[in-house]
């Protein structure tokens, strides 16, 4: 009992320094509201129970960000499985020479930092600084009615070599026996990949789609970039841009009360995924 103690000790005061303690502490903060004496008085805060939660959920700004992550994620997690999913069948399929080569080429998109990444697709976006002129003059990549996916792009530019090794490496772990088994029974690369190769990687595919959900909840480095190159990216975008201007006014109660909704909602939509999937697998 005491080497076990030993050996969890550190991983429990970390896990309670760093994760627990500022849980409880933005649940507390989002319990206070701030108060003033008089129009220009210095603000104090007060416990106010659920007034800041009454404010969340009757700020239309905050829900039409909510709207728009849902709206990113339906659209770009899967286009973005899809290419990780595609690229590591490919990688293991021998068709490829120069595996491990096309392994980093795929992969290094994510080593450069979101923040870098933002800015870099936000000058090839922008009609005046661009070189591909002939598509940013024909199509305003940052209008109101683009800017959303020009981010999708960036996002899965970064993201698909990352999801793409969790996959591939899923793939390595299927033991040979098995294609062995089906080259013998006269399945085709088509019919292999199809039948036991997705099938197969379907628990790393669940993961790399629960991170996904959680991420794009969690958008915040694309939008604030982006808000220096387009207009149509307000303060309240997306429901962390929402969180960080409002602690910038500053109101940290409320702040905090936008940040628990949305872990809420995070851990509502990963869980309710991993529930769906363990329901389909049963079956």
């Amino acid at each position: 009992m005491r080497a076990i103690l030993f050996f969890i000790t550190p991983f429990g005061v970390l896990f309670a320094l760093f994760y627990l303690i500022p849980i409880g502490y933005a649940v507390w903060q989002s319990l206070h509201t701030v108060e003033r004496t008089g129009p220009f008085g210095p603000a104090r805060e007060v416990f106010g129970g659920l007034v800041q939660y009454r404010q969340v959920f009757s700020d239309g700004p905050f829900w039409q960000s909510v709207e728009r992550v849902l709206l990113f994620g339906v659209v770009q997690v899967p286009i973005m499985l899809g290419l990780a999913l595609f690229l590591a069948l490919l990688l293991d399929s021998g068709l490829v020479k120069g595996r491990r080569f096309f392994r980093l080429a795929y992969f290094l998109p994510y080593a450069v930092p979101g923040v870098v990444a933002a800015i870099m697709w936000g000058y090839l976006y922008s009609p005046n600084l661009s070189p591909f002129t002939a598509v940013t003059s024909n199509a305003d990549l940052l209008s109101p009615d683009l800017v959303l996916w020009a981010m999708a792009n960036v996002v899965t530019w970064v993201y698909v070599g990352y999801n793409m090794l969790i996959i591939y490496s899923a793939l390595l772990a299927v033991p040979p026996e098995i294609y062995e088994a089906a080259r013998i029974d006269g399945a085709g690369a088509l019919r292999t990949a199809w039948s036991i190769k997705i099938p197969m990687v379907l628990p790393a595919i669940v993961l790399t789609t629960v991170f996904s959900i959680i991420g794009t909840l969690q958008l915040l480095a694309e939008p604030q970039v982006f808000r220096s190159f387009s207009s149509a990216v307000s303060s309240t975008y997306t429901p962390n841009l929402t969180v960080l201007s409002t602690s910038s006014i500053p109101n940290f109660p409320l702040a905090a009360a936008f940040s628990v909704v949305l872990a809420l909602a995070t851990f509502v939509l990963s869980f309710s995924f991993l529930k769906f999937t363990q329901r389909k697998g049963a079956r």
